[in-house]
């Protein structure tokens, strides 16, 4: 009898671990089951529909420093299928890739659908099933196999030996019962990747500046990050403020995002130096506006809207400001504040904190702990990254370990 393997989520690590699976038991029959019409639904809106695959860091080290959750325990599985073998493994399967500045991989096509007909053309060729629109209702462990209870099946539930989990994530607790009910530990799921609102803040009506490397920090915890930051029409978005939700995702729903933001608009800490930087400025610009030298490069509309914030006119000449007002810009430029009130979606993308804990899974082999035959992968585990392919990273290597059913 050969054996037969069921994935459970038609997403980017159940395609990964199926592929893998077939090719790892090229006897096995493989089947995927995924609950909507939709097959691989955030592959298609990743990357603003360009897919970030992963990222081209140079090390495991570096990669590890990118997930909030789940970073060293991912150490060793990374040893075992890296950013470095994703790469390959796409670009051996007709998939040209590109690495853009920032070190994000992207299909040369900047087709996310580049990256879906790779995986619909494995599968074809692997002669993996495929039957979307069938969700799971339950699942029990009999007689060494795994019976499902299908919605759409009521009677002859099917069975298989090996069953992969990788349904993604889940925003509720309700939506990881099932597993909890299994004998799994789960960490309550909670947002990750979102950008922060400022209702009725002033500085929104600067959408689209952008500050190159400033430095943000929640006031009354340690979290602090850097990086560029992006004005927006309801608050703060760009890689920096990704980051830090990434990072204080849970201490920010404790908080039900509302705390002060500090914003460091030109990352230097050292007050001294700043205003040492200004008074070099008032003397040798000493007759021209403060509108028309702008310290640390700022982008001219914070500027002016800073200055205005101090009560500075734009008129005034970098002569005529006193030591009380260059210590009032000083401040404002490394301490100003702002107040969080709530988060926005960060594009069409839904990134949890949470979900079946590592401590219920052997890494090793993304086994089950508690049930036999039973493995998982991707982002219904407790592991999540920050921007930057990241997430799906995290897909490929643990679909791939995996799908190995070792």
């Amino acid at each position: 009898m050969s054996l037969k393997i069921a994935i459970i989520g038609g997403g980017a690590a159940g395609f990964f671990a199926a592929i893998t699976a077939k090719e790892t038991h090229p006897d096995a029959s493989v089947i995927i089951y995924e609950k909507s019409a939709q097959l691989l639904a955030k592959v298609k809106i990743s990357g603003g529909g360009r897919c970030n695959v992963t990222n081209a860091c140079a090390s495991i080290g570096e990669l590890v420093a990118a997930y909030p959750r789940g970073g060293k325990s991912l150490k060793k599985v990374f040893h075992q299928f890296s950013n470095l073998d994703a790469m390959k493994w796409f670009e051996a399967r007709g998939v040209p890739l590109v690495i853009d500045s920032e070190n994000c991989v992207f299909p040369q096509s900047q087709s996310s659908q580049t990256i879906i007909d790779c995986f619909l053309s494995e599968s074809k060729r692997l002669g993996i099933e495929i039957q979307t629109s069938h969700g799971i209702r339950s699942m029990r462990y009999l007689d060494q196999q795994w019976e499902l209870e299908l919605y759409e099946r009521a009677e002859n539930p099917p069975r298989f030996d090996k069953v992969i989990i990788a349904t993604g994530g889940s925003p509720k607790r309700t939506g990881l019962e099932w597993l909890e009910k299994l004998g799994h530990q789960i960490e309550e799921p909670v947002p990750s990747l979102f950008t922060f609102n400022l209702p009725q803040t002033e500085i929104t009506r600067l959408q689209g500046v952008v500050v190159e490397n400033a430095l943000v920090s929640l006031v009354g915890t340690k979290l602090k990050s850097d990086g560029p930051l992006l004005i927006t029409h309801w608050g703060f978005s760009g890689p920096v403020i990704l980051k830090l939700s990434a990072f204080g995702a849970r201490i920010l729903s404790d908080l039900n995002y509302q705390c002060p933001v500090q914003v460091n608009w030109i990352h230097e800490t050292n007050q001294t130096v700043v205003l040492d930087e200004l008074m070099k400025i008032s003397r040798e610009s000493a007759n021209k506006n403060l509108s028309n030298v702008r310290p640390f490069r700022l982008p001219e509309r914070l500027w002016l809207f800073l200055l205005e914030k101090c009560d500075l006119p734009t008129s005034k000449k970098w002569s005529e400001i006193g030591k009380k007002s260059l210590n009032k810009l000083v401040n404002l430029l490394t301490n100003d504040i702002y107040t969080l009130d709530g988060k926005t979606t960060f594009k069409e993308e839904f990134v949890t904190c949470g979900g079946v804990s590592l401590k219920s899974i052997d890494l090793e082999t993304m086994k089950s702990k508690v049930c036999e035959n039973l493995y998982f992968a991707g982002e219904i585990l407790d592991i999540d990254g920050i921007t930057g392919g990241y997430n799906f990273q995290a897909a490929w290597t643990t679909g791939f370990v995996a799908g190995k059913l070792g």
